[in-house]
């Protein structure tokens, strides 16, 4: 009677075990599911008008008509500078935080606060803050240093810097992570031969946590390439019938253009076709730039 009793007992703990494991599976599966149908719904939408035509002509015809090829070109060279003026500056701050800073002391503390903070600050008060600091108060600034009129207005640099700033939560928190990975031992053997605590990190610390550095960089083109609200008041401009031939002019974006197409188009109807295409072009040059990153990550953990 005792023996059945105990082998009862665990029964409950078996059912209880079988419908968490059924829940996440469910969960897990409802999440890959909807990723599926979104992006069958835009291959089976938009699939057909993807040409080299579509990908290389200018957009005409107040957008109804033409190509996004200014679109894409743009996004390619925000998301790219963006990546060389933020990725620097947040594996700096990381190394601070990791490598220098007393981890209770009130400024180390204050940083950490403000790089939460920034991480909850919608996108969109970036884009005003880049138009207060980066377009009135830095390009006003240069442009009576320099006497010229080229960085007082909206353009890809400032756009490119708006964006750094917003993914530099991003970049901290996952380049920190990884020197925190690297193992203490270490960085005391590098000390014990002699080197200087800025040789260990360099020499040690950094090739250690090259992996980390580019999972920050994932994430940041991953939340960048796709941004609208952060960029539309600093640069990103309407339609274009050039390329930009420098950082201070204006550009086309493909998110902008996908939110010009679907709201601000003579005939919107008309431009659903090239609204589900270019929705597919951004969603492939997002996973192109992520998959070179996470391709050169794998190669450098070899």
């Amino acid at each position: 009677m005792i023996n059945d009793v105990v082998t009862t007992r665990p029964l409950p703990k078996r059912l209880l075990g079988f419908f968490a494991v059924l829940l996440a599976a469910t969960a897990a599966f409802a999440v890959i599911g909807l990723i599926l149908g979104m992006v069958g719904t835009f291959v089976f939408n938009g699939g057909g008008g993807i040409t080299w035509t579509f990908l290389s002509e200018f957009p005409r015809n107040s957008n109804t008509e033409g190509g996004i090829w200014p679109a894409l070109a743009g996004t390619t060279f925000l998301v790219l500078l963006m990546t060389i003026l933020g990725v620097p500056i947040g594996t700096a701050t990381a190394i601070y935080l990791s490598e220098f800073a007393k981890q209770d002391s009130w400024f180390a503390r204050s940083v950490r606060f403000a790089v939460n903070t920034l991480a909850g600050v919608p996108s969109i008060v970036f884009g005003l803050f880049g138009v207060g600091f980066f377009v009135q108060f830095m390009g006003t600034g240069i442009d009576g240093f320099l006497g010229t009129s080229s960085f007082g207005d909206g353009s890809l640099l400032w756009a490119s810097a708006t964006l750094a700033v917003l993914t530099l939560p991003v970049v901290i928190v996952a380049v920190e992570e990884s020197f925190r990975a690297v193992p203490k031992d270490l960085r005391e053997a590098s000390l014990a031969l002699g080197a200087t605590r800025w040789q260990t990190i360099v020499k040690v610390v950094l090739p250690n946590s090259l992996t980390g550095i580019l999972t920050g960089s994932i994430l940041a083109v991953g939340r960048g390439a796709g941004e609208v609200a952060a960029i539309i008041f600093v640069g990103v401009t309407y339609s274009s019938e050039s390329l930009p031939s420098a950082v201070t002019e204006k550009f086309m974006h493909l998110g902008y253009h996908l939110f010009v197409l679907s709201t601000q188009s003579p005939d919107v109807d008309k431009t659903l076709p090239l609204q589900f295409a270019t929705t597919l072009v951004l969603l492939g040059l997002t996973f192109l730039l992520n998959l070179t990153a996470i391709l050169i990550r794998s190669r450098l953990r070899k």
